[in-house]
């Protein structure tokens, strides 16, 4: 590019022009380049066999019947909480035959506040699983 020096400055626009064209040629690439990434990273997703999904909607429903077992448990132990009428006992066996038994209404009732706090915890817990489970 050849360039005279003029004294109204036209030859430095010039190559103000051309830094401005260069410029935006590079900006227009980038932008090319970082729009075509974006494209190619959306159209790769994992492939999942439909074993594979069926076997993820097992898992699932497994969750959903533990938080239903959870949910009727906890609906019985709430029942039972509020229809004690003072004489209830507590009563605990293992595998061997020993026993516990206590009819100590304080007793009953801390094991049955403890219980429910566990299982709602639990049951959060659960939901939760459930809520970020993806297919």
């Amino acid at each position: 590019m050849a360039t005279t020096v003029k004294q109204n400055g036209i030859a430095k626009k010039e190559t103000l022009s051309a830094k401005k064209a260069v410029k935006s040629k590079l900006t227009e690439q980038v932008t090319k380049k970082a729009s075509s990434s974006k494209k190619i990273e959306s159209v790769i997703k994992p492939i999942i066999s439909l074993d594979e999904r069926i076997q993820k909607f097992e898992q699932l429903k497994g969750l959903a019947g533990k938080r239903e077992r959870l949910n009727s448990t906890l609906n019985e132990l709430t029942r039972f909480n509020y229809n004690q009428d003072g004489s209830c006992s507590f009563y605990l066996e293992d595998s061997i035959g020993l026993e516990f038994r206590t009819t100590n209404s304080n007793l009953v009732q801390l094991v049955t506040k403890q219980l429910q706090t566990i299982l709602e915890k639990r049951k959060a817990e659960i939901e939760e699983q459930i809520l970020q489970f993806e297919l």
